[in-house]
C-alpha cells in the first residue's frame, strides 16, 4: 500500500460514488430567505445545500449549514436575509474543478476530500454531477464515505 493510499482504500474494491447512494442534492436559490433554506436542510438532515441560478439552474455555490449557524449566532446574517448573503460562491474564472460523477472511484473521492485532487485543499463535500457538469445529481460527504466503509463487509 503506497503512502497516498489509505486503509479505507482496501475496502473500496472498485466501488464508485454511485455505490454510496448519495441523496439527491437539495438546491436553494440566492433570493430565498435563509430561514427557508435552514428549514429545508433540517427537514432532510443535510449539512450542505447547493445554490443554483433561478434562470439557468447553473450551480453558483453552496450553503454550509454548520457555517451558516455560526454566522447567525455571531450576527453576520439574519434568518430574514437572502441566501446570497451567506452562500459560498464557486470561483468560475481561472479555477479548475474536479468533476465528481456517479462513476468516480471512491479512491478519487477520498483524495478529493483530503485535498489530493487538483491541489485545492481538503473539502467537506462533493457536488456529484453528470460528466458535462450540466446537472447536479447529488451531494457526497466525507461522512458518507466513512459510513460506506463501516457497512462494507471485510
Amino acid at each position: 500500500m503506497s503512502q497516498s493510499t489509505s486503509a479505507w482504500a482496501l475496502k473500496y474494491r472498485g466501488a464508485t460514488v454511485e455505490d454510496l447512494d448519495p441523496p439527491p442534492a437539495l438546491s436553494t436559490k440566492p433570493t430565498e430567505l435563509i430561514s427557508y433554506a435552514l428549514m429545508n436542510a433540517y427537514e432532510r438532515d443535510y449539512s450542505h445545500l447547493t445554490v443554483v441560478s433561478e434562470e439557468t439552474r447553473a450551480l453558483l455555490g453552496y450553503l454550509n449549514i454548520p457555517r451558516l449557524k455560526e454566522m447567525l449566532k455571531n450576527g453576520h446574517v439574519r434568518e430574514t436575509d437572502h441566501v446570497e448573503k451567506a452562500m459560498q460562491k464557486f470561483q468560475r474564472s481561472g479555477k479548475v474543478y474536479k468533476v465528481i460523477t456517479m462513476d468516480t472511484p471512491l479512491e478519487e473521492l477520498e483524495a478529493f476530500f483530503t485535498g489530493g485532487v487538483n491541489g485545492g485543499g481538503p473539502q467537506d463535500f462533493a457536488v456529484v454531477t453528470d460528466q458535462n457538469r450540466r446537472f447536479v445529481l447529488g451531494v457526497a460527504t466525507k461522512g458518507d464515505l466513512e459510513e460506506f466503509v463501516k457497512r462494507r463487509p471485510a
